[in-house]
């Protein structure tokens, strides 16, 4: 299917306007790092793009549901194999359950492997009469609050390439190697969710899925099928840095189309959706899934200009609409925007982000998010598309896999005065696995209704 490409080249982005770019020191660095960027191997292909587009226009007619999830931003200090493992652990789990209970094919997209930037409300922060460059994510600066840490290091670039290179490595180990086996699916119940209300449902499900292994085994149903011992996880992050996304594309040596080989899909943010900017014109070009973020303030014209801009044939698998409405405006603003968009005719997928509209500061001084606000706005987005005749698609998180104390309630109903005993995180609140398990039970009851 053909993609806007009239006038289109990698960097003809250069030629808009730029928003939440880094303000580099060393411009000559740059493009030292820019071009051993662009010589180094693509870090996915476009085989598995493609494929990943074609699951994706299963979840806009409602035959297969869309798992979006993963760290809010990455930290170089915390790839390391327990980390990778455990956030693969509970994707499959949060998969696993609305598969089984769901009765729902399930595509598996981590926000991982390179959500290492992220946007800012600033460009600069102010401390105590020192003002220094805001911290814009580990492929970037660091976050301690020093001029030498906050000073923007191209070579930061190269590092995220090599981090994503060896968490894709793991990765594929664990999905192909026999980790992500429909026989191992009692093992990805984690130690301190097991003996939660949730890790005992989830524990239920598990023996029945095994026995029903065994019985196709007893039948003379082969478990080494690759649909059993086997999984498929693709990779996603915000297209932010337009410089290194620029230097990871790369031609398709069979079909001549140009893809983005640093992610399977990519998403652009609320703060860079501007239709005559630089990101929509990067990202116009480029042959892979876009998701674009949509906040309550949103217009129209400005929604229907981006997916025409963005999607000129009307491809399913190539929109996915990623909702951030929060739970006090959804049931006003979604509406009218399903509305729309079915009256237009395009093929999109509706994903909800129940975390980013959703984010408040607890009387402890943290930053933090209400499990029942998340799960409230997840209801309404169901509830929405149902009474619209439209297809609730998909769900996107910010969640991990550890035992984290950073969103408040669910089924331990954690309070504002415990998020400090396990709060991790160095960007926005994250869900820990009990409370991604408890969501992946409410909404696989969603899916079967």
């Amino acid at each position: 299917m053909a993609i806007n490409q009239t006038n289109w080249t990698k960097s003809s982005w250069k030629n808009f306007t730029a928003l939440q770019q880094p303000s580099w020191p060393d411009q000559d660095s740059v493009e030292n790092v820019l071009s051993n960027l662009s010589l180094l191997p693509p870090l996915v292909f476009a085989g598995e793009i493609r494929s990943l587009k074609q699951l994706l226009a299963k979840a806009v007619t409602g035959d297969a549901f869309l798992l979006q999830g993963g760290d809010c931003s990455e930290n170089f200090s915390q790839v390391t194999a327990p980390n990778i493992r455990e956030t693969l652990k509970i994707l499959l789990q949060m998969s696993v359950v609305l598969t089984y209970a769901g009765e729902k094919p399930v595509i598996k997209v981590g926000r991982i492997a390179g959500q290492f930037a992220k946007p800012r409300s600033a460009d600069t922060e102010t401390k105590d009469g020192v003002t220094l460059h805001s911290y814009r994510g580990d492929m970037v600066n660091q976050a301690e609050f020093t001029e030498a840490a906050r000073t923007p290091n191209p070579k930061f670039m190269l590092k995220g390439y090599n981090m994503a290179a060896s968490t894709l490595n793991l990765l594929r180990a664990f999905t192909r190697g026999g980790f992500g086996s429909l026989q191992r699916v009692q093992a990805w119940n984690q130690e301190f969710v097991a003996n939660s209300p949730m890790g005992r449902s989830y524990d239920r499900m598990a023996k029945q899925i095994d026995q029903a292994i065994r019985f196709m085994e007893t039948i003379g149903i082969s478990a080494d099928a690759p649909q059993i011992n086997q999984t498929q996880l693709f990779t996603s992050h915000e297209a932010l840095l337009l410089q290194y996304e620029e230097a990871l594309t790369r031609k398709d040596s069979i079909t001549g189309d140009w893809y983005d080989c640093s992610a399977h899909m990519l998403w652009i943010g609320e703060r860079t959706r501007q239709a005559n900017g630089a990101h929509v014109e990067f990202l116009r070009g480029v042959h892979n899934p876009i998701g674009i973020k949509i906040g309550p303030t949103y217009e129209l014209s400005d929604v229907k200009k981006l997916i025409t801009t963005l999607n000129p044939e009307n491809e399913a698998g190539r929109i996915t609409i990623i909702s951030r409405l929060g739970s006090k405006k959804i049931e006003k603003v979604l509406p009218p925007l399903l509305r729309e968009i079915k009256r237009e005719g395009f093929n999109v997928v509706w994903s909800c982000d129940p975390m980013h509209a959703n984010t408040y500061t607890a009387t402890s001084g943290h930053k933090t998010r209400n499990f029942n606000d998340i799960l409230s706005e997840i209801t309404c987005f169901f509830e929405t598309h149902w009474s619209e005749g439209t297809v609730p698609g998909g769900v996107h998180f910010e969640m991990t896999g550890n035992n984290v104390t950073e969103c408040t309630g669910g089924a331990h109903n954690i309070i504002d005065e415990e998020l400090a005993s396990n709060y991790l995180t160095s960007c926005d609140p994250r869900l820990n696995a009990e409370q991604s398990l408890e969501v992946a039970f409410q909404i696989a009851d969603m899916i079967r209704s």
